[in-house]
């Protein structure tokens, strides 16, 4: 789990797979990992915090498009592909 919490601490994003591969384990193995850190108030997760935009409240209701749960106000430029989730050490 040291190998995990120094990946987390360097601030870049990654997928779950691309860490199972940094780490030489599986996927699940590093959900359990994750999970276990998060339980025990290590990590947090790094949600999407919007800056608000005209169309939404929170990216929580109008101005999404078809199939997201995000609008494009809320979203960067290019949006959020090919872009790992996030955890932070606390």
């Amino acid at each position: 789990m040291e190998r995990l919490l120094e990946l987390l601490r360097d601030g870049h994003a990654r997928t779950l797979e691309l860490l199972a591969m940094e780490l030489d384990t599986d996927v699940e193995d590093v959900k359990r990992q994750i999970e276990y850190l998060e339980n025990m108030g290590v990590i947090k997760r790094v949600a999407l915090k919007p800056k608000g935009c005209a169309q939404c409240s929170g990216c929580s209701g109008k101005g999404h498009p078809e199939g997201s749960n995000t609008c494009k106000g809320c979203l960067p430029d290019g949006g959020f592909k090919n872009m790992g989730e996030m955890w932070e050490v606390v």
